[in-house]
């Protein structure tokens, strides 16, 4: 598609249908239009927002209507493929081959035809971009899921530095940076000034928009302004729908009232009609005063009904309305963790995978309820300290010590879930002393209520896998008193995401938390940071010294 300059570019979507077949229909008659302009949609977890983007940029065709794109437009997935090459990754594998053929003698039409008049400096260009993503010096040949997931988004943030389209499409692009690279991210849209449409709950990112899309059941709706005017716009609403709810309530009332009062006059009237019928009017007359009493009875009764069914059907709209606006709220049951309580010692530990050491002479001493973060460059290990923390994995040297027996951990792939199972059959088996009942009423708080519950694991979107495993782990019956939590923000929508910092808040056991989310910190309110230095490279032996007993590299 020729470059018509990113103030010309243009993203289309008219009246829209799409439905994955079998299946009902995720989208109907949605449109939308997205110019030189920074917009960022958000919505529940299993809304549709990535299938949304997959749509825009062609690799799933609409049921119904059109969509048009006007400018190069480039698209960066959720989930990178670890099996792709940093080249692939960079999409420049085929001209790179090409170009490697024809230096090396080659006159195929067909390699000086991928190459285009503008691969020459293909290299330089690669090398430059991936120095600017922060992962210089990369081969190009080098496995993605060799890299940590951080270093794997950067090489692809790299593609739009190396291709400069018009249109950007970004899903959840922030996943897995560490705070360098979340702020290079944040500096790359800033200065962005074609049509960019990110799907993303990290709110320093949606504090960079110009629009807001929300994507819901109901469709998509568009506020003006970033993520605090889309807040405080969604804020307004919820206030809204509760005046409207306490009004039905109060007409309701009324209402019941009201029906009360005219049975009563009915009543009187009834009693005071045969009173008066003393026997002195015609069998004829005394029928006529019936059925007239009757008619009436009937006419106000009809009336009295329609009145009722209208007010319930109002105050049924206006709960159902609230309850639709109102965000997840959730409740940790106390875990009774006291302040003096040894709950985890690490002296001098090194740890890794395979034998070679990762972490080095790494101590942590962790008291009662204290909330620590863990923070460091992407591969600086920290995930393999929670593993340590958590005892799945042994350390290669120091000494660890667990001051209670009840840790649970959450890493970053939710291995606790298992393919072919339901979220309920997930939830029992991590919950064997849970009755059914007890599960489902669990899994409710998480979202997951009636046939949600029996959806299969392998079907969940990314957040919606991670509030199955967290409503596994924080609503069991004796809920952990020390929480290892590895990257929790990642893939959460935003209403989830407030709902786990109300809980955490309000969560009495230690909490050692790896986030390069400083606001989702300072919301739970971490009291101290434990931060991992960066990755020491492999070839450096002599950094092995003095690191309590962990054996060399090799």
């Amino acid at each position: 598609m020729p470059a018509l300059g990113p103030a010309a570019a243009r993203l289309v979507a008219e009246h829209v249908d799409f439905a994955f077949s079998p299946g009902p229909p995720l989208f109907s008659d949605l449109s939308l239009s997205i110019g030189a302009e920074r917009v960022g949609l958000v919505g529940a977890n299993g809304t549709g927002k990535s299938t949304l983007l997959r749509l825009l940029r062609g690799e799933l065709r609409p049921t119904a209507g059109g969509i048009g794109r006007h400018g190069r437009l480039l698209y960066l997935a959720q989930r990178s493929d670890p099996d792709a090459t940093v080249a692939e990754a960079l999409g420049v594998a085929g001209r790179l081959a090409a170009l490697s053929r024809i230096e090396a003698g080659g006159t195929d039409p067909a390699d000086f035809e991928t190459l285009g008049t503008d691969g020459w400096d293909l290299p330089a260009r690669m090398r430059e971009a991936l120095a600017r993503a922060g992962v210089p010096g990369l081969e190009t040949g080098r496995r993605l899921g060799s890299l940590s997931g951080g270093q794997a988004t950067r090489v692809r943030l790299a593609r739009v530095g190396l291709e400069a389209p018009d249109l950007l499409l970004l899903d959840e692009p922030s996943n897995d940076l560490d705070a360098d690279g979340r702020s290079a991210l944040y500096d790359l849209v800033r200065g962005w000034t074609g049509g960019l449409l990110v799907v993303s709950h990290d709110r320093a990112l949606l504090a960079l928009m110009d629009r807001i899309l929300e994507l819901s059941s109901l469709g998509l709706r568009s506020y003006g302004g970033n993520h605090a005017a889309y807040r405080a716009a969604k804020a307004a609403e919820v206030a809204a729908a509760e005046r409207r709810l306490s009004d039905a309530e109060k007409e309701a009332g009324r209402t019941a009232r009201a029906a009360q009062e005219a049975r009563e006059r009915a009543a009187r009237r009834a009693r005071t009609g045969k009173a008066r019928a003393d026997g002195s009017q015609a069998p004829m007359e005394l029928a006529k005063m019936r059925r007239d009493a009757d008619a009436s009875r009937s006419r106000r009764q009809r009336l009295a009904d329609r009145q009722a069914a209208d007010t319930a059907e109002a105050l049924d709209a206006a709960r159902a309305d609230l309850e639709r606006r109102r965000t997840l709220a959730l409740s940790l049951p106390p875990t009774g963790l006291p302040a003096g309580k040894l709950v985890l010692r690490l002296e001098r530990v090194c740890a890794g995978w395979a034998g070679r050491p990762v972490l080095r002479d790494v101590s942590l001493t962790l008291t009662g309820p204290e909330r620590v973060a863990l923070t460091g460059p992407n591969g600086a290990g920290k995930s393999t300290l929670l593993a340590v923390a958590a005892g799945r994995l042994a350390p290669l040297g120091g000494t660890v010590q667990r001051g209670v027996p009840d840790i649970a951990l959450l890493d970053q792939r939710l291995g606790d879930l298992r393919s072919g199972e339901t979220v309920l059959q997930a939830f029992r088996r991590l919950n064997p002393d849970l009755t059914e009942h007890e599960a489902r009423a669990a899994l409710a708080t998480f979202q997951f209520r009636n046939d949600a519950a029996l959806a299969m694991v392998e079907e969940l979107s990314g957040g919606q896998r991670l509030r199955a495993a967290l409503a596994a782990v924080l609503t069991a019956r004796h809920p952990p008193r020390f929480l290892l939590l590895d990257e929790p923000t990642n893939h959460l929508d935003l209403d989830s995401l407030d709902a786990l910092e109300q809980a955490l808040r309000g969560y009495d056991g230690a909490l050692l938390v790896v986030s390069h989310d400083a606001e989702f910190l300072r919301a739970i309110g971490t009291t101290r940071e434990l931060r991992l230095p960066p990755p020491t490279p492999p070839a450096d032996s002599g950094s092995d010294a003095g690191c309590g007993g962990c054996p060399p590299s090799p």
